[in-house]
């Protein structure tokens, strides 16, 4: 069983938690609606807004990535964005991109602003023109609610394995990278990480990104099996079993 709960940087203090039963790979990790402001049916916002999630849902799936705006500047314009996960094949991503479009518009109607994250992808929209910046506000934890034996020894190797994925990540184009850790004998001989941003991102950016992240980490899954750190930008996990498929990395 898994734990997780939304965050943000300006105030810790509203926490939540929301325990994930029997989830399947076509469930939402979680979503948020992040723009005060509505727009309404049939209003050019609306038509700009399909246009650009029926563009993502084309633009994403070839290399897993991709941002467009749809309207002229103002009021009605839509600036969106779609990543998936690194391994992830272009069938699955078009799926992911699509069933995530039709979920945004279900879970956050007439919203000028929202983002919706699954396992193999994440896709986000908003009036405002975001591209290029570390979204830090729309942010969650995810963590396994078991615990390790010995937390002592067992979190320093966390933070050493994401801090090189991280290192990683942040110098190649794809922004994705992957890591394994050797523990020694035992029932989990390895451990396994993912560090990902959306290419939007220069590199510098990327890092520290994922830097915060992982800084965040032991604030909830301190000696926790498995855990991760879930943005707008870039997200971390660790794990005690492979998280990818390593034939498609």
């Amino acid at each position: 069983m898994f734990s997780s709960k939304p965050i943000s940087l300006l105030t810790f203090s509203l926490f939540f938690f929301i325990f994930l039963n029997a989830a399947t790979a076509a469930d939402p990790l979680f979503h948020f609606c992040f723009n005060k402001e509505n727009y309404t049916a049939n209003s050019p916002f609306g038509a700009n807004l399909n246009e650009l999630l029926s563009s993502l849902s084309i633009k994403v799936p070839p290399t897993g990535f991709g941002v467009t705006s749809t309207g002229k500047l103002g009021d009605n314009q839509v600036n969106g964005l779609g990543l998936c996960r690194g391994d992830v094949s272009s069938a699955d991503c078009k799926t992911c991109i699509v069933e995530a479009a039709k979920e945004l518009q279900s879970r956050c109607p007439y919203n000028k602003g929202a983002v919706i994250w699954y396992d193999n992808c994440l896709l986000k929209y908003s009036d405002n023109y975001f591209f290029g910046q570390i979204d830090d506000t729309n942010r969650f934890y995810m963590w396994n609610v078991q615990d390790v034996e010995d937390p002592k020894s067992f979190d320093p190797k966390v933070k050493q394995l994401l801090s090189s994925v991280s290192d990683k990540a942040s110098a190649i184009s794809k922004l994705y990278a992957t890591g394994e850790l050797v523990l020694g004998t035992g029932p989990d001989p390895k451990l396994y990480g993912l560090a990902q941003c959306t290419r939007d991102l220069k590199g510098l950016d990327c890092k520290k990104c994922l830097d915060d992240s992982i800084s965040l980490l032991p604030n909830f899954s301190s000696g926790k099996r498995g855990g991760r750190v879930v943005g707008g930008s870039c997200y971390v996990r660790y794990e005690l079993y492979p998280i990818v498929d390593a034939q498609k990395v």
